[in-house]
């Protein structure tokens, strides 16, 4: 992360006004990214989110071989490209078609999924026959890939607060073939009533969507300061109710689609704070960048490094946020 060099905050600001009426955005997020990265990283960002994220799918091996799905789309002029890091993650070129489409979507052979959300699950490492919890699981991306790791054993537990996300939820979990997950409709920070005991967590948080630009650009203009507030506050309150939950010894995955530093590190440190049997442990899969120790000359714990942090100028995705954490063990 590069400093903002020396601007001062007048320079910012004029700086900002200038880029924001440019690009389209609101002048308060170009003075963030300013103070956070300088301008040559704000410039190249502000590009790259005027890109399109290339289309990635995920092959859900309960239905099909890798290889099969594989060999039925390069049959109808799918061009395939894996992701280095993901075993079952391509960038696919359906070249005009709807990548919904295809009679292999519909039959679950494939899931229409960002590189940065099936990196999450990876990242989790879900194992066959544990209990794992997906909270504000819709539309069911990530439950899925759950219990695709798992290969249908063990259990899936998907949270969903929404009404309407939760039929799609359910929907996908009938398309993918998944025969280990439960789906809840109720708020997940309440999930310690649930007594569930789980050896894993994955809290893909609610958030204010900042990373999502490249996809939608109407996210330039949509949230205020006091929205990226408001989903701090929540998030936090998930992140505290998912350490509560979580079995001792047991690992939780913190990730959202945002690229503000209040919804990532500043949420993360504030609970490592409050839980000194929670650490942040490394990442086993080589992607994305290191999360920042000091944000807007902030400083915070310096085990956030260890989190990993994906950006549209440098890899070409969706912004995003992972964090891999641990649960001490009762005999630790």
């Amino acid at each position: 992360m590069v400093s903002d060099g020396h601007m001062s905050r007048r320079q910012i600001r004029d700086r900002a006004k200038v880029l924001a009426q440019e690009y389209g955005y609101l002048q308060y997020m170009i003075e963030r990214y300013l103070s956070l990265w300088g301008e040559e990283e704000t410039l190249r960002f502000l590009e790259a989110c005027e890109e399109p994220v290339r289309t990635s799918i995920r092959m859900n091996t309960l239905k099909a071989s890798v290889e099969q799905t594989a060999a039925r789309l390069n049959e109808k002029g799918v061009d395939l490209q894996q992701v280095e890091w993901l075993e079952c993650g391509f960038y696919a070129d359906f070249h005009g078609f709807s990548p919904g489409a295809l009679l292999e979507h519909m039959l679950g052979h494939y899931y229409v999924q960002g590189v940065p959300s099936m990196t999450v699950v990876q990242a989790l490492d879900p194992q066959p026959h544990e209990t794992v919890l997906d909270l504000a699981a819709a539309p069911g991306g990530k439950t899925t890939h759950l219990a695709q790791m798992m290969n249908n054993t063990g259990s899936v537990i998907a949270i969903e607060q929404d009404r309407l996300r939760v039929a799609s939820l359910q929907s996908n979990v009938m398309r993918c073939g998944v025969e280990n997950a439960i789906v809840y409709r109720g708020d997940a920070r309440k999930i310690e009533h649930l007594e569930l005991d789980p050896d894993r967590i994955l809290l893909d948080a609610p958030c204010s969507g900042e990373g999502l630009i490249p996809l939608d650009s109407s996210r330039k203009t949509s949230k205020t300061m006091a929205d990226v507030r408001f989903c701090a506050t929540r998030e936090d309150e998930l992140l505290d109710a998912a350490v509560r939950a979580l079995k001792p010894g047991g690992v939780l995955v913190y990730s959202t689609c945002s690229i503000a530093p209040e919804e990532n590190e500043y949420v993360v440190d504030e609970i490592l704070g409050r839980h000194p049997e929670l650490r942040i442990v490394p990442i086993d899969l080589d992607f994305g960048d290191p999360g920042y120790t000091n944000p807007f000359g902030v400083s915070l714990n310096d085990s956030l490094r260890l989190a990993r942090r994906f950006l549209p100028h440098n890899h070409g995705t969706e912004g995003f946020f992972i964090c891999k954490m641990e649960k001490e063990s009762e005999s630790d």
